[in-house]
């Protein structure tokens, strides 16, 4: 079209008048249909729309996966019965051990609040209360730990959701205890907080909050205890209402995932039909299984992680009408192994930076000596809440944890961007089964192997 148009144009009108030249220039303009761009699927493109690439992978993820069960399914017949799945938090419908543990966990939280109210009056120096609290602590980890090990009738995924209730008070309890001490220190008048609430005083709106003392209350107490955070405030963010449709999507996302989940365990308890025992295992074979292993055991972490941080978070936050909804960050998004620590679990790494890291670095220590401490930390409770529902003591979760810090060290000295990013999901894909698949081996030669 431009070729047609030019050639009907006079040789005047390209070189000696200026105002033909422009008209030439701008109809010429017009008529193009290239320009220097890049293609969309090139990072300098700038272009970051990609939900139906997105979706097609979650299409291809349900109808890989429905496959894979279909093939099981054929094979092996349905190994997830539920009365089986019933039977993995009751041994005996008349015994519930690790549901009276969690009502036991009362008596903890009133001793803390009540330890609590004695420091506010002074009846109590702020040696004994913290004697108390310590001991307190202490009994939270210690009690439950024993009672999982000496009583037969306590299953393996009833004692893990136990110690995890007995955990989260640990670090609830903690949290209480700083705060409130911190308020002590800095005096009654300074140390509340600015309140987030608001209400209505003589037609005009006024900040509304709790102070110290009067946040030593049951309801209080109790609404801490249930929202979905670990650390204490005397006046959390509060949402207006609670939004009705918003609930009950979550709600129905609570309820479908755990199915989803069971489907995608098919391939998980495959491995019940083989020898686990690596002992007449070749590295080929080990390494194949651990493949195996690998892709079901991803997919049941990111449902898990969908159903718990994003579905069961959002709909208690609803109901409680609690304000901080950032429950996790970009954490996929990962280009080092710590940036995926400090985002893909806020109210733990809220946690530890607040009571565990800072008070470290106000004392004068460095600040890796303060990260080793927390993965220290943290690789303990991995442990604690792995070896002591199964009665065995293997530290591969410890070690798992602490092989992070070099892990860490490796990604951030010598990868970056897409490369880096690539390194932590091999590191979740990978590094996950592995664990598992020592603690399923372990478990199976201890309890079942040369069993009929």
């Amino acid at each position: 079209v431009a070729v047609v148009v030019t050639a009907g144009l006079g040789a005047g009108e390209w070189e000696g008048d200026a105002p033909a030249t422009s008209s030439v220039k701008g109809l010429l303009w017009v008529l193009a249909c290239h320009w220097d761009l890049d293609n969309l699927l090139s990072s300098s493109s700038g272009y970051s729309n990609y939900r139906g690439i997105l979706n097609w992978c979650v299409v291809m993820l349900v109808l890989s996966n429905a496959r894979l069960f279909l093939e099981n399914l054929i094979k092996y017949g349905i190994l997830v019965d539920p009365i089986q799945v019933v039977s993995l938090f009751l041994k005996d419908p008349y015994s519930w051990p690790s549901l009276c543990l969690v009502i036991v966990a009362n008596v903890f939280a009133l001793a803390a609040l009540h330890t609590e109210r004695r420091l506010a009056v002074g009846s109590i120096s702020e040696n004994v209360g913290s004697i108390i609290h310590a001991c307190n602590l202490l009994t939270i980890l210690c009690f439950p730990a024993l009672v999982v090990l000496m009583v037969s009738s306590v299953t393996p995924v009833g004692a893990v959701f136990a110690l995890s209730i007995y955990t989260i008070l640990f670090l609830k309890l903690f949290s209480f205890r700083d705060v409130n001490k911190w308020c002590r220190a800095r005096g009654r008048a300074k140390a509340v907080r600015v309140p987030s609430g608001l209400k209505k005083a003589n037609g005009e709106m006024v900040p509304s909050g709790v102070c110290y003392p009067a946040n030593l209350t049951y309801k209080d107490m109790y609404y801490f205890l249930f929202a979905p955070t670990l650390c204490y405030e005397l006046n959390f963010p509060r949402s207006p209402r609670i939004r009705k449709r918003f609930l009950l999507r979550r709600l129905f996302e609570m309820v479908r995932q755990p199915r989803v989940l069971l489907l995608s365990t098919g391939p998980v308890t495959t491995l019940r039909t083989r020898q686990l025992s690596f002992q007449d295992m070749d590295y080929s074979r080990i390494i194949e299984r651990l493949l195996k292993l690998a892709v079901p055991n991803h997919l049941i972490w990111l449902i898990f992680f969908y159903w718990f941080f994003h579905s069961s978070l959002n709909v208690l936050a609803e109901v409680m009408q609690f304000g901080d909804r950032e429950f996790y960050r970009d954490w996929w998004n990962s280009e080092s192994v710590t940036y995926f620590w400090q985002n893909w679990n806020i109210p733990v790494h809220k946690w530890c930076l607040r009571h565990f890291y800072k008070p470290m670095i106000k004392r004068g220590v460095s600040k890796w000596t303060a990260q080793t401490a927390v993965f220290l930390a943290s690789a303990f409770f991995h442990e604690y809440l792995v070896s002591v529902p199964l009665k065995m003591f293997r530290l591969w979760a410890f070690m798992g944890m602490m092989a992070q810090i070099p892990l860490a060290w490796l990604v951030g000295r010598f990868l970056r961007g897409n490369y880096g990013n690539a390194a932590v999901w091999i590191s979740l894909i990978i590094g996950q089964p592995i664990a598992v698949l020592m603690y399923v081996h372990d478990y199976y030669v201890l309890n079942y192997e040369g069993s009929p």
